[in-house]
């Protein structure tokens, strides 16, 4: 959300599922947990917090999608908050130096519903491309051989309306994504630089020791 916010994005709609009353618990706890904070039990647990790290200028909306709601169930399922022509979509899974600027602006430019953030890591969502426009997208390949999805993407507001549906188990990556390369309707924003998802305890070490080395590439705020 700090990398959105760097760039200028400051409303967000939360998708919860698995423990989505502790994210709720964390940003309505936020600022106490950020700042420090002093408090006067003798005058009715007044609080006076001493900096302003938490005055963040987010509008957040929690939105209760299910545990086992797949993504493209859960976008649906929030399309009432969605209300603008265009917006961007993130998984939660993953951080990294993305040009958020650059991606809004080949969305806008290529004039197409999609846009999907194209790295070079390890398996998930393959395509191929043709310059800017994706080909094709397959779900989790054996084999890298070009792009693979970051989880940064930007939409078209139509694309809730006509390329998801109600399924519970409708998941991004698969029929609503590959439906849309296939009408020439996606375009590929490639990234070369740092991009990492936290999905093992061993990503969870490796980011945490960047973080705590102030080596941490995806830090674009200051």
């Amino acid at each position: 959300m700090k990398i959105y916010s760097h760039y200028g994005f400051h409303r967000f709609v939360l998708c919860l599922g698995y423990k989505g009353w502790a994210i709720k618990q964390f940003f309505l706890d936020y600022r106490a947990q950020m700042s420090d904070v002093t408090i006067a039990l003798s005058d009715e647990h007044r609080l006076r917090f001493h900096d302003d790290r938490a005055d963040e200028n987010w509008e957040i909306t929690f939105a209760e999608t299910v545990l086992s709601t797949a993504t493209g169930a859960r976008l649906r399922r929030v399309r009432r908050y969605v209300d603008t022509d265009h917006f961007m979509m993130g998984n939660g899974d993953g951080v990294g130096n993305i040009d958020l600027a650059a991606l809004e602006k080949e969305h806008r430019d290529a004039g197409r519903i999609g846009t999907v953030t194209g790295i070079h890591p390890r398996l998930s969502s393959v395509r191929d491309a043709d310059g800017s426009e994706v080909l094709e997208f397959n779900e989790k390949p054996t084999q890298v051989t070009g792009f693979v999805a970051g989880g940064f993407f930007m939409f078209r507001r139509e694309f809730i309306d006509e390329y998801l549906d109600d399924d519970p188990k409708l998941w991004l990556e698969s029929a609503p994504l590959q439906r849309l390369a296939r009408d020439r309707q996606l375009t590929l924003h490639p990234h070369d630089d740092f991009w990492c998802a936290m999905d093992t305890y061993k990503d969870y070490q490796h980011l945490n020791e960047l973080w705590a080395a102030g080596n941490a590439p995806w830090k674009v705020w200051s």
